[in-house]
């Protein structure tokens, strides 16, 4: 299957309402891939991550390295840094969790001086690719993850797993839109 392709573009039609697979109603373009929304819990749950995932890239477009880094509330949240944060949360719940991979992430929103925007987004997109691959590969949605969330006592789902990032993406995709809108008033990006 290909890959999921986060671009900076505009959203495309079936992102935004538009046009429907020729397929079928149940069907959806996004990039190179065709989600199925009516027969596959998978693809509803990969699709609204994507839609989320694209939507927190698009957000930091256009601005200047100064505006993409500047602290929109007094807790340092920053587009940039919203980008970088939920990288290491997409490394940190698939791979190091599910799969069980003994590595370090960084889930923090501080951006290195010296990194550029196109490197934490390409970051984000190869994090992305591989939890989408993940997803895929994994038979049943029921699979429980190889270790517990660091500081709790039970394993999760690849389901609940899911559930969890497309939330979280989701959440910050929101702020992420009020940082902007306060930045240039630049809105439904």
């Amino acid at each position: 299957m290909p890959a999921v392709v986060l671009s900076d573009a505009p959203a495309s039609p079936a992102l935004s309402g538009g046009p429907q697979h020729q397929t079928g109603p149940s069907l959806r373009d996004v990039g190179d891939t065709v989600y199925d929304l009516a027969g596959s819990e998978r693809g509803v749950l990969l699709y609204y991550l994507n839609r989320m995932r694209d939507a927190v890239v698009r957000t930091s477009e256009g601005l200047t390295d100064e505006q993409q880094r500047t602290p929109g509330v007094p807790s340092g949240t920053n587009l940039l840094g919203l980008v970088q944060h939920l990288t290491g949360v997409e490394e940190h719940w698939f791979q190091r969790v599910f799969l069980g991979e003994d590595r370090n992430t960084d889930d923090s929103m501080d951006v290195p001086v010296d990194a550029t925007r196109d490197e934490v987004v390409a970051a984000y997109r190869e994090a992305c690719a591989r939890s989408d691959e993940i997803v895929r590969a994994c038979p049943d949605l029921s699979t429980m993850a190889k270790i517990a969330n660091p500081g709790e006592d039970q394993k999760d789902s690849l389901r609940v797993i899911m559930a969890h990032m497309l939330r979280e993406t989701a959440r910050h995709a929101g702020h992420a839109d009020i940082l902007r809108e306060q930045i240039d008033g630049a809105t439904d990006l």
